[in-house]
């Protein structure tokens, strides 16, 4: 179809309503598109939704397609500052009678995106309770322009399935759920208690118990801190004994709660031995070792795929290219400021399907990809970490891709402000902060991202 502007106009499929997904689906349609997003859960919000009741989900996570879709638990907190956090044009304001915290907790965020949804009217563009079974092209073999795909999804409670042709699917599923877990001899073998963080909401079950967090990254560490107050020992897991001055407080504050290096092997008595020769018996272990990327939905006949956790070839993290643009992914970048991202990734997207963007050619787009991966591996970065971005210009440069604003640069400072703090005072970071912080803070609260909407924070 072709719109009043002559302009292509397209029936296009989102999978998933987190903040990746509603976003696309606000850009398409303000790009003249048709869209519907299918969501599987009760409501929107992706990982930020939060589940409380996990017992129906594998404590490793290693069913193919998960019961529980949100990682989050009771206790967590934002890591970045809601300042720096909005959608462009939607700033995530504190309101009365709510979680006014510069560094809120999950439910705030989650009612920040109920918030967007409803001021953008796209509740009717999402169909609720939906899950995606198969992703697939129509005709696979006829490569061009004109590829469709083949959706089919089943309603979660009952056994209705619908199958639907799409000329364009875009992959927003979010990549904070399908636990990654280390190969650790007798694993298999040790019988008592071993979950991902992907599972674990409360400290309380954990109480008077030993337990052995493996993984010292965000998750690793806020868990830790949580579950110290309760457990009887608590030993963290790290890959190096190297520690951020943050962390070393945080251990050398708690009596029970010890830094040793990487596990060796389990052990059917209960014994866990580090690399260091030393053990311990424990009764629980927990995985706090990240997420692998999962589409276990999509088939592009071997097209696309997920190495290492790197998914590809994908033309800058967003089109594979030999099914461009009919197929995209967004929110598939880590480390980076991630809605402002995911909204130049929708914007591009959108253009890109209307006509008013074009993609460079198919040999363009993996040359580029090729000359991508030679860099991150002259640099040294392991292909796992292959979509760790940590890098504002690279942000600006795919924002001109859709003439996105660039980042402002009190939101890029505000965010290595954030982390800076972090590393030197892990437990009190999000409710202390420099005078500097005061200064940028002024700033943002002042600047067009804040005033736009004429509600004053």
């Amino acid at each position: 179809m072709v719109s009043e502007q002559g302009q292509a106009t397209k029936n296009v499929c989102v999978i998933g309503a987190g903040p990746s997904g509603l976003v696309a689906a606000r850009e398409l349609r303000k790009e003249g598109h048709t869209a519907v997003v299918l969501e599987q859960n009760h409501d929107i919000g992706g990982q930020w939704l939060y589940e409380p009741n996990v017992e129906k989900e594998d404590p490793l996570g290693k069913n193919k397609f998960l019961d529980v879709h949100s990682s989050v638990y009771d206790s967590l907190r934002i890591v970045s500052p809601r300042e720096i956090m909005g959608f462009t044009d939607f700033p995530f304001v504190s309101k009365k009678n709510r979680d006014t915290r510069r560094f809120p907790g999950h439910k705030e965020l989650w009612l920040y995106l109920k918030d967007f949804c409803e001021y953008f009217g796209l509740k009717e563009m999402i169909r609720f309770n939906t899950r995606v079974e198969y992703v697939g092209m129509l005709d696979y073999g006829v490569f061009g322009k004109d590829l469709k795909w083949v959706v089919k999804s089943k309603e979660k409670k009952g056994e209705n399935r619908v199958e639907e042709v799409f000329d364009a699917v875009i992959v927003a599923t979010g990549h904070y759920s399908q636990p990654r877990l280390p190969s650790i001899k007798g694993m298999d073998a040790w019988k008592r208690k071993q979950i991902h963080s992907h599972v674990y909401r409360v400290p309380e079950p954990f109480r008077n118990e030993v337990v052995v967090i493996v993984g010292n990254s965000l998750s690793g560490q806020d868990i830790s801190m949580e579950i110290v107050k309760v457990a009887k020992e608590v030993y963290l897991s790290a890959k190096s004994l190297e520690v951020t001055e943050g962390l070393s407080k945080v251990i050398s504050k708690h009596r029970n709660l010890h830094l040793y290096p990487q596990i060796q092997s389990l052990h059917e008595d209960g014994r866990v031995e580090f690399e260091d020769g030393s053990c311990v018996i424990a009764d629980t272990i927990i995985y706090c070792t990240g997420y692998s990327y999962a589409f276990p939905f999509l088939d592009t006949k071997g097209i696309v795929g997920v190495d290492d956790n790197r998914v590809g070839p994908l033309f800058e993290h967003t089109f594979p290219p030999s099914l461009a643009p009919s197929l995209s992914f967004i929110g598939i970048p880590r480390k980076l400021i991630g809605f402002p991202f995911f909204e130049s990734q929708a914007k591009w997207i959108a253009q890109v399907l209307s006509g008013k963007r074009k993609l460079p050619s198919y040999d363009d787009m993996m040359l580029s990809i090729k000359e991508f991966y030679r860099s991150r591996e002259l640099a040294g970065i392991p292909v796992s970490d292959t979509h760790d971005i940590a890098n504002f210009e690279y942000c600006d440069k795919y924002a001109d891709y859709s003439e996105s604003p660039h980042l402002e640069e009190w939101r890029k400072q505000l965010c290595l402000s954030a982390i800076v703090n972090s590393f030197t005072n892990l437990e009190t970071y999000r409710d202390s902060w420099d005078d500097g912080d005061d200064e940028l803070l002024q700033q943002a609260l002042q600047s067009p991202h804040f005033t736009q909407l004429g509600v004053q924070p």
